[in-house]
């Protein structure tokens, strides 16, 4: 990284803390700390929920998983306008009818305290985790890409974050995310054209799309009903139907962001803004992803994109082993493009025949690029057991500092930081909320406002300590942006369920929802073990999305069960 780099990154990250310390200093009552004195716009609160999903992982994970599997992950997506649609109608009206500050306060006035805080303390634990790996994620790929000690980052992400969300509450997340995303958008549109820039002059925009399409990474829509496969049509507009409908209805990460709508439509309309916008946002980083494959068809790549990995096999006993394994892929890439001309050509002529023979041997040689890969990790692996080996969120960060010019790389690095700071922003404040609220303010009654104003703040303090603390013992997993996504399904299933319960089944009662969850939390417990933990390194028996259906329908089901029990019970009683 050179000056410029260095004055852009930090400058950038400055200027977002001292904002956010700026415009909203001098909150003294919940109301105004908690839900930013309800004077939010549509677009503010859109903007802001966007920013809040939109973590670092979004944009370090997303282009490497399009990288190596395509765009089908965006079918992830596909129940998220739906899932908007319900929220407005139903859950926006109640939360603002009933003043509520929280999600979970709605469950105490429909239940009963001991459900309230059974789903405050789910949502501590699976928010407090993702905390942690928000923090975690853009620390660890930059520490292992520049040299940079993984701690020092994680506690200077951190502790940025601790200093505006603490001041300022909501309100600071809510107006400094409407600058993150300015910076974040603008610097993947950037960066999108300089991929275009870079590649041959004789391959378009619509070439590369053709390029990418022969070795299947444009493949978005997979109607089968496989459920090992964790991205399908199906499973997007069900499971990520129902984990849309918990993050963005329950989680209150999320809640909090509309909460502090100016009105009922305010609120409804930044949701809407969010629903349309998601998709196409989500589909273009992938594409990014897409077109980052298509530069590496034409230029040299690494067999292992994470360069601590590849440090750490060179000076070991394999080295030899991997030398060998380089070579070859050297000799490969240039196979690659020849075989990637010889397409280009046939399209040009627009010979079936030829360009369906050109595919061919573009998807033999694939094989032999993606064997090469998986045998440099079992080398890897050889060398130290403990080596990370997944590269798939090293993919971008690499194509950043290695092909973009000064400058740029100071603003892709202020995009990956400021993301990570825009969505650890929220979860420390609703955290530190849920703390205050939920558990503390319920406990200890007759306080003043500026009493509890100081506890949210405190609680939001310890919180930005234990997910720096996370990140610190954190580990990579298969793909963060899934790892992410899949500690919220073990959980968000189970809650969207209590609150299903609690606007359509009037006729179940505290005590069998509260029962119901706590057998529904333990039997997704076994379920997620089983099925998907166990395969983590192989085939998965079940896809991950479909957990949230599942925790949801269980959590119903046995609900009704208990209360239909419990009613014969005291029926029987009665008789007797």
């Amino acid at each position: 990284m050179e000056t410029i780099d260095w004055i852009i990154l930090c400058g950038t990250l400055v200027f977002i803390v001292v904002y956010g310390v700026w415009k909203t200093k001098g909150s003294t009552n919940v109301d105004d700390y908690i839900r930013g004195g309800n004077k939010a716009k549509w677009w503010t609160i859109g903007l802001s929920v966007m920013a809040t999903q939109a973590s670092a992982i979004t944009f370090l994970s997303t282009p490497g998983q399009a990288f190596h599997d395509g765009m089908g992950f965006v079918q992830f997506y596909f129940g998220l306008p739906l899932a908007m649609i319900i929220i407005c109608m139903v859950f926006i009206p109640l939360y603002h009818r009933m003043k509520v500050y929280t999600a979970y306060e709605f469950l105490e006035n429909r239940f009963d305290l001991k459900t309230r805080t059974l789903a405050a303390i789910l949502f501590l634990i699976q928010r407090g985790l993702a905390a942690g790996i928000t923090i975690f994620a853009p620390s660890i790929i930059l520490s292992a890409v520049l040299g940079w000690d993984l701690k020092i980052l994680n506690i200077i992400i951190g502790t940025l974050v601790i200093i505006y969300t603490v001041s300022g509450g909501t309100k600071a997340v809510s107006v400094t995310q409407k600058q993150q995303m300015f910076i974040i958008m603008s610097g993947m549109f950037i960066t999108f054209f300089f991929i275009l820039n870079y590649l041959p002059d004789d391959i378009s925009f619509s070439k590369a799309l053709k390029i990418a399409g022969a070795s299947d990474k444009l493949n978005i829509l997979d109607f089968s009903f496989n459920t090992k496969s964790r991205y399908t049509f199906w499973s997007g507009i069900t499971g990520g139907l129902f984990l849309a409908l918990s993050y963005f209805g329950t989680d209150q990460s999320q809640v909090q962001r509309y909460l502090s709508g100016k009105s009922i439509r305010e609120s409804q309309l930044g949701l809407v803004f969010n629903g349309i916008l998601k998709i196409p946002m989500q589909f273009f980083i992938l594409l990014v992803g897409v077109m980052v494959f298509v530069f590496y068809q034409y230029n040299p790549s690494p067999l292992n994109f994470n360069p601590s990995a590849t440090e750490t096999v060179l000076n070991s006993e394999f080295k030899e082993d991997y030398t060998v394994l380089q070579k070859n892929q050297v000799k490969l890439e240039e196979e690659k493009r020849i075989a990637q001309n010889k397409f280009s050509s046939a399209l040009d002529l627009k010979e079936y025949a030829a360009v369906q023979e050109a595919k061919q041997h573009i998807k033999l040689i694939n094989k032999k690029d993606s064997l090469n890969r998986i045998t440099a990790k079992n080398i890897i692996k050889k060398a130290n057991k403990s080596a990370e080996t997944n590269d798939k969120d090293y993919v971008f960060i690499h194509f950043i500092l290695n092909n973009l010019p000064k400058g740029l790389i100071g603003l892709l690095l202020a995009v990956i930081l400021s993301a990570a700071m825009s969505s650890t922003a929220s979860e420390l404040n609703a955290l530190g909320t849920i703390t205050a609220l939920d558990l503390y303010k319920r406990n200890t009654l007759n306080k003043t406002e500026n009493h509890y104003v100081v506890a949210s703040k405190w609680f939001t303090l310890l919180w930005g300590v234990i997910a720096i603390l996370i990140a610190c013992i954190a580990n990579l997993f298969d793909n963060l942006i899934q790892l992410v996504n899949i500690i919220g399904s073990v959980f968000y299933g189970n809650v969207l369920g209590i609150f299903l319960l609690a606007f359509f089944f009037k006729y179940i009662k505290g005590n069998a929802v509260f029962f119901a969850a706590v057998a529904t939390q333990l039997i997704i417990f076994i379920i997620y073990y089983y099925t998907i933990h166990i395969y983590s390194s192989g085939e998965e028996k079940l896809g991950y999305l479909w957990l949230n259906f599942i925790g949801a329908a269980l959590v119903i089901c046995i609900a009704y069960m208990f209360e239909v029990f419990d009613r014969l019970l005291k029926k029987t009683s009665l008789q007797t």
